[in-house]
This record gives C-alpha cells, structure tokens and sequence, in this order.
C-alpha cells in the first residue's frame, strides 16, 4: 500500500491552529467514511483496504462504533478550535467496499452526522459499491437511509480485463444494477479504468460503449497506475504481463473523451464527465476547489482552512486510539500561504472552470509567457484565453501535471 507523506507529529487533542478558523464560513465542508474493509483484494488496488481475514481483531460489524466515536471527536475537536459551525454539504462513503456493510449501519453513521453538524436539504451522499454487493433490495434500503448517490466500480466490461484486474463481479449483470438504482431514485456513477496489460482500443471501446448504454448520471475513466508493492506490479516485474505505455494510455484516453463528447457528456475534471451539471460528483469537486473536510477512518486524509492530516492506516491502531479518545492522525502540515497557493494552481487547472490568467500572473509572473507557449502549442481553449481565464484543451489535458509545475515554477 501507499505509504502516507511525512509530516508534523499532530497533538492527541487534534486541536487546530488559528489558520483553520479563517475564512471557514465561506466554505463548503463535507465528510469523507472509510470503510476498509473488501471481499477480495484486487491485484492493482493500493488504497487502505483488508480482507475480513487479515483484520480478525476488527470487524465490519463493530467498524461503525469506531467511525461514530470519530465523528464526535471531529465535532468536538472543530468547536473546541473555534472553527465555525456549517452545514454538511457532501457525504462520501468509500473504501474499501462499503455495501459489505447493512445500509443501515451506512444510515446510522448519516444520522450521527446530521446530529452533529446538520445535513444540508440538498446534501449529496455518495456511497461507493462494488456491482456484485447490490441488488434492488439493496439499493432501496440505501435510499432510504439517506444516500442520495452510488458510485459503482465498473471498472470495464471486457471479462479478460476484469480477470487481469482481479475483479469479481460478473459484467453481465451490471445493467440490472444500475436500472434497479435508477428506479430506486439514485443518480448513479460509473468508475471506468484504462490501460489494463491486454486490454486493446476495441476492448476499451467496448466498455465506452455499454457503459454508455446504462446512461449513468457521470462517468469517471482513470488511467490504470501501477503501483509498487501491488500484485499486478509483481506479475508485469516477472514478465507474466506487459504494461501499457503512455502513448497508448493516451490515446485510450482521447477514445474516451470523444466517445462521451458524442454521448452528450462533457468533462469537469480532467478524469470525469457528467449528463448534466446536476450529474457531476459535487463531493470530489469540493476537493478540486480546496473545500474543508474531515475524514473518518483508518488511513483517512483530511483538510480544514489549509491544515490537512492523516490518520493512521491500520484498522487496528485506528481503534485503539479513538477508543481511547485520541486523534487518530498520524501526522500534520499546516500550508503556509505559498504552498496553498501551488495546490490551488495543481488542483483547478485540472477543472474545467479552470484558473483566472490574473490569479496566475499575479503571484508568479513568468507564468504569462508560459501561457502564451501553451496558447500556441494548442493546450489551452484560445475563448476562454481571451476571457481571461486558463481552460485545458484535450491535448492539455493529458499534460496538465507538467503545465501546473512550470506555472508555479517548479
């Protein structure tokens, strides 16, 4: 798995400094539930997940108690720092696999929630799922807990790509799931992966177009890393599968884009298209746009007034510590002004609303030269250039981390 960043050691109060209180007000603040825990690990998943085998000391049935004691924490700790108090815009429930546990345990972690900050009426609540752990029933019960929003790791439809993958679930009953979801009242969002060892622009087409078929409210299509450390990555080391390079990952990506755009979907993030503006994942565009949220569970990472920590990853260390009424973080930065305005820059030029040219001349002046080598090489929309305003073309998106970093002269 990842290792987490290095950091400040955090107080085991969890108290934050005066910096989180400015300007809270004016922003969104939502929450991020980890649940760790899967049926399965996939061969090239690296998130903070465990097969109810690895973890016997903790298990899916009294995870919730250790995500309630952290929400209380979270509370207590923001009103003890003097951090206004807001309305929960977004709730994400990821993971891991959180419909292994009961939709309502996932409700009673939303009502704990509503009770100590208030969900806002139009509060959007995601709940990620993998396709074989939801049925009709299923996602009837989860709407009626509260969740507003499944997020279903699809990742293709192509059976070779999904055994490559490690994945489970059967392709063919996907559309089953995502109709009973629709009749259940949830917008629904596809999580597609690209550039699997084997996979073939016909395969990946394949997956374009009968996710397509299902006409999710959003679509998310990730180029596949792979990650050190992951099986996948042992099986390309001995030569069992060959990894895909940047050339063709591209273009699978260009493939994507163009099939949506014809779909009707536009993108808002380089990695993400929606119907709609309704459509898009209002919860991980707070992200992009440098929203407060605090994050519960192991390995959780979490961000209030430019203060952003992590908890510790293991399931078991996580327990202990806020059973004992500690921060469960293992460490701390607290940005100065510099480096917030650096993950501004790396975070909105990867949205579609982009950047004001001003924003970016103002702070850091060789970026107007730089934008002026980006007009011309075709990496910026020339309209909203003219508009003063930076906006990636297709072609700059797929070079959007190289022209963050000369921007902020890195």
């Amino acid at each position: 798995m990842a290792s987490l960043p290095e950091g400040d050691i955090p107080p085991t109060d969890g108290l934050l400094p005066e910096q989180a209180r400015e300007g809270a007000a004016a922003k969104d603040f939502g929450v991020y539930i980890h649940v760790p825990f899967c049926t399965v690990r996939c061969g090239y998943c690296d998130f903070n997940t465990y097969t109810p085998g690895e973890l016997p000391e903790v298990s899916p049935e009294d995870y919730p108690e250790r995500v309630f004691q952290e929400l209380d924490f979270a509370a207590g700790v923001l009103d003890a720092s003097g951090v206004p108090k807001r309305e929960v815009q977004t709730v994400f429930i990821g993971g891991g696999t959180p419909t292994l546990l009961a939709p309502s345990r996932l409700g009673q972690m939303l009502r704990r929630v509503d009770t100590l900050w208030g969900m806002s009426p139009r509060a959007e609540v995601t709940v990620e799922a993998n396709p074989d752990t939801l049925d009709a029933q299923r996602l009837v019960e989860l709407a009626a807990q509260g969740v507003t929003r499944v997020s279903v790791g699809v990742q293709s439809f192509v059976p070779h790509v999904l055994s490559t993958l490690d994945r489970t679930h059967n392709p063919g009953s996907v559309p089953d799931v995502i109709r009973a979801a629709s009749d259940a009242g949830l917008q629904v969002s596809l999580d597609l992966i690209y550039g699997t060892p084997g996979e073939s622009s016909a395969d990946w087409q394949e997956s374009l177009d009968r996710a397509l078929e299902l006409e999710p409210d959003h679509i998310s299509a990730y180029s596949l890393i792979v990650e050190p450390g992951t099986a996948l990555a042992r099986r390309i080391r001995r030569g069992e599968l060959e990894a895909i390079d940047e050339d063709t990952q591209a273009s699978f990506y260009e493939q994507a884009d163009e099939t949506f755009r014809d779909a009707g979907y536009e993108w808002y993030e380089v990695s993400n298209w929606s119907h709609t503006s309704e459509g898009l994942s209002r919860h991980n565009l707070s992200y992009w746009l440098g929203s407060d949220w605090w994050g519960i569970g192991p390995g959780a990472h979490s961000h209030i007034g430019g203060v952003r920590w992590w908890n510790v990853k293991h399931p078991r260390a996580y327990a202990d510590r806020v059973k004992a009424g500690h921060s469960p973080a293992l460490g701390r930065e607290v940005l100065d002004e510099h480096t917030r305005w650096v993950e501004m820059v790396m975070l909105g030029l990867r949205t579609r609303q982009g950047l004001a040219i001003d924003s970016l001349t103002d702070h850091y002046p060789p970026a107007g030269a730089i934008l002026h080598e980006a007009l011309d090489a075709g990496w910026l929309q020339p309209e909203a250039f003219t508009a003063g305003r930076v906006e990636l073309s297709l072609k700059g998106r797929l070079l959007a981390d190289g022209l963050s970093a000369r921007l902020t002269g890195g």
